[in-house]
């Protein structure tokens, strides 16, 4: 796995992009820009639907969420780059697999909102109260996303060498 990922990455340019001067701070800034996004617009609208903002309509707020996923994109576009050029960090690292096993969950969760919450609220007004379960998917939404952000601030303290890894 290690191989294939830096043989991509040297195949693209993006090692040699990630190890110059600018490439990692670049890079890291826009996965930030990434991270606002997808924060503030996802974060923001799960906020609305536990009870914050009621004079704020569902419907207003999910216009933003495109922004979130755009945010999203770019992330796992940039992402992909750092995992590419530094396979060995970020393959073995606990705190980079719980992030993406809290990304999985935070995924897993939007598609059953959408299946099973979100046309329901489409017809309400901003007063209304919501079902528990509509409430359930907004705090597991918000929990695994900050979750995926102290994981990922954590990468950079974890740097196992291959054997402290008990998983892999």
């Amino acid at each position: 796995m290690e191989q294939a990922l830096l043989s991509f990455s040297q195949s693209t340019g993006i090692f040699d992009f990630m190890h110059s001067p600018w490439g990692w701070p670049v890079i890291e800034s826009l996965h930030f820009l990434g991270l606002s996004l997808l924060i503030g617009s996802v974060g923001l609208f799960d906020l609305r639907l536990l009870g914050l903002g009621t004079g704020i309509s569902y419907n207003f707020l999910h216009k933003i969420i495109p922004f979130g996923i755009a945010g999203y994109f770019l992330n796992v576009i940039t992402g992909t780059m750092f995992l590419s050029s530094a396979p060995d960090q970020y393959l073995y690292n606990p705190a980079f697999q719980m992030k993406l096993c809290f990304m999985v969950i935070a995924g897993i969760n939007m598609l059953l909102f959408y299946r099973y919450s979100f046309s329901a609220i489409r017809e309400l007004n901003s007063e209304t109260t919501l079902p528990a379960r509509t409430k359930t998917f907004a705090g597991i939404s918000l929990c695994c996303w900050c979750l995926v952000i102290v994981c990922g601030r954590l990468i950079t303290y974890y740097r196992p060498p291959y054997h402290w890894c008990f998983w892999c």
